[in-house]
């Protein structure tokens, strides 16, 4: 199957589906954001935290995020695949919840000036300091990163995707400290989560069938 008819398939189903999705995640997010069950934690900076300086253009790559993580679902080549991966994700996105639930944490606000003009007052007006560990920006990314990889590894497509989406990875990740709204031990624990559930479901995908190779026509 070419790239465009992978992206054409199921283009709907996909479409509502990665909306859906994501609108559900914000509303148990915020929820638990807005109505911790306990005063949060704070979450302690480390050397990597002071050696992070803020930067106001990360939050371009912090918010592409949400375009980055759409990738993996959009490639899927049938709903099986589709369905398996959402539960896969889906079940990342619970556990980091629960965390949040049972741990409530924060970051410390840092004094930002000047730069509170482009956008940053709106930022943490709605995603506030709060559901900071385990760093589900992280989580997601790096989950999504991974299923990224393999996809690109096992079909026919250039190896310069591959490159671009690993850049484009540890660009959001570095600017979940870059904006501050992480710390360091944050990224730790989205990376392990995200490890845990990614070796799961890669695992148990298999190898494809030579059917499901593509090439960028």
């Amino acid at each position: 199957m070419h790239l465009s008819g992978r992206l054409r398939a199921l283009f709907w189903l996909k479409a509502i589906g990665i909306t859906t999705f994501m609108w559900l995640f914000f509303v148990g997010y915020f929820h638990l954001l807005r109505h911790p069950a306990q005063p949060p934690f704070e979450m302690p900076l480390t050397a990597v935290d002071r050696w992070v300086d803020f930067q106001a253009w990360a939050l371009w790559p912090y918010l592409s995020l949400w375009t980055y993580v759409a990738l993996p679902p959009a490639l899927m080549p049938n709903a099986r695949e589709l369905i398996r991966y959402g539960w896969w994700i889906a079940g990342l996105c619970v556990a980091g919840l629960a965390c949040f639930y049972w741990w409530p944490t924060a970051v410390p606000q840092p004094v930002l000036g000047a730069a509170a003009d482009t956008g940053f007052d709106l930022l943490r007006g709605v995603d506030a300091s709060g559901n900071a560990c385990p760093s589900l920006h992280v989580a997601s990314a790096t989950f999504s990163a991974l299923w990224l990889d393999r996809l690109l590894r096992e079909l026919t497509l250039p190896r310069w995707l591959r490159l671009a989406s690993a850049l484009w990875y540890l660009l959001i990740v570095w600017s979940t400290l870059a904006v501050k709204q992480h710390v360091w031990w944050d990224v730790v624990a989205g990376l392990v989560l995200a490890l845990v559930f990614a070796a799961a479901s890669l695992h148990r995908r298999g190898t494809p069938r030579q059917g499901d190779k593509m090439t960028l026509r």
